[in-house]
């Protein structure tokens, strides 16, 4: 009985875990390759008995694909991001880049990032004849309204969504070989200034998503003291990005994952990225997403960003002692990206009391 339900909690974060998945290949991600980052990611949780699994995580897509302007920029953001959180996982120092900053600071950079995930989604359907965007987004609201699930909220969004676009759009997508292709084909990472500031700003995203996203999973467990060791899924997910990068594959992240909640969540968990794993292996992603375009995803984009991540993030930021440097910590990363706002909160925080103005 236990079984079924891991097996039902593991299905139910696949499903939400496909679409996003769709996203990567839309911004030329390969699949084959990030099947690694899947089995890599399960074998640390089964001998460490992590509860904190990876998936596609739709904050990292978009930024990455926002501050990337094409595949070979993209990968060298992950590759650089994970080189930065590798080295803050293998010395422990996430918590006292925590101390160091301040929750409120984090927070305000993760609210930021939810109005920055509203934005791309509106963005998505700008300028675009095709209605699907629009109708996802409006399946999405209506969804999350009545239920407050994020699953049916992201199911139901991009079903409806891909259905009016495939059957009254007749839309029909071919992807690009490196996409789909079943092979592994090496990406030389380069650098440039955008591509510096990418990888910043994708590590900055990442130090608050395992803390908040890792730490929730953990309490979704119900057990105490917290089962989430933040450096072990740190340097997990590094090492996972890390390889993936160089093979043309997308990012896997820290979710906010159901399986914490299943009567094994470990084992519920490996099953998730397990089943994951087999889906991109098989090649059934690409098959998919011949018939599901990008846009279908903006729904649960801006749901996520603005009425999930935005809200409870920006009453965290705004409540204690710093709510300034928080508010403006808050403004930037929506503005300019997550490092930017970090940075400029840092740069507030420590500043402010020198020249004698409260914050």
């Amino acid at each position: 009985m236990h079984l079924l339900s891991d097996l039902m909690a593991a299905i139910g974060v696949v499903l939400n875990g496909i679409p996003q998945g769709i996203m990567a290949m839309g911004l030329g991600f390969a699949v084959f390759p990030t099947t690694f980052s899947f089995v890599f990611a399960s074998a640390v949780n089964g001998v460490f008995g992590s509860v904190a699994p990876l998936s596609f995580q739709a904050e990292s897509l978009a930024l990455t694909g926002n501050l990337g302007k094409d595949l070979r920029e993209r990968t060298s953001i992950i590759f650089g991001g994970s080189i930065i959180m590798a080295i803050i996982g293998f010395t422990g120092l996430l918590p006292k880049i925590v101390s160091v900053l301040g929750n409120n600071i984090i927070d305000g950079m993760m609210a930021g990032v939810g109005l920055m995930l509203a934005k791309i989604a509106v963005d998505m359907n700008k300028g675009s004849k095709s209605k699907t965007g629009w109708i996802s987004i409006l399946i999405a609201a209506i969804t999350y309204i009545i239920s407050k699930d994020l699953v049916w909220t992201i199911v139901l969004s991009v079903v409806v969504s891909s259905v009016f676009a495939v059957f009254v759009e007749h839309y029909r997508k071919e992807l690009p070989t490196s996409v789909t292709e079943r092979r592994f084909r090496f990406l030389k990472p380069t650098v440039n200034v955008r591509i510096v500031r990418g990888a910043l700003g994708l590590a900055c995203l990442n130090i608050g998503a395992n803390l908040s996203y890792g730490l929730i999973t953990g309490q979704m467990t119900g057990i105490k003291p917290n089962p989430v060791d933040l450096n072990l899924l740190t340097i997990t997910q590094s090492l996972a990005d890390m390889g993936t990068s160089l093979l043309g594959g997308a990012p896997v992240e820290t979710i906010i994952s159901a399986t914490a909640s299943a009567p094994e969540p470990v084992i519920a968990g490996i099953m998730m990225m397990l089943i994951m794993a087999v889906i991109l292996f098989a090649g059934w992603l690409p098959k998919i997403g011949k018939f599901v375009p990008s846009s279908s995803i903006a729904g649960f984009l801006f749901i996520l960003g603005a009425v999930v991540i935005f809200p409870e993030n920006a009453a965290a930021a705004l409540s204690g002692a710093n709510s300034l440097v928080a508010g403006i910590t808050l403004v930037v990363t929506a503005i300019f990206d997550p490092f930017v706002g970090i940075t400029t909160g840092a740069f507030l925080k420590f500043l402010l009391p020198l020249i004698g103005l409260g914050i």
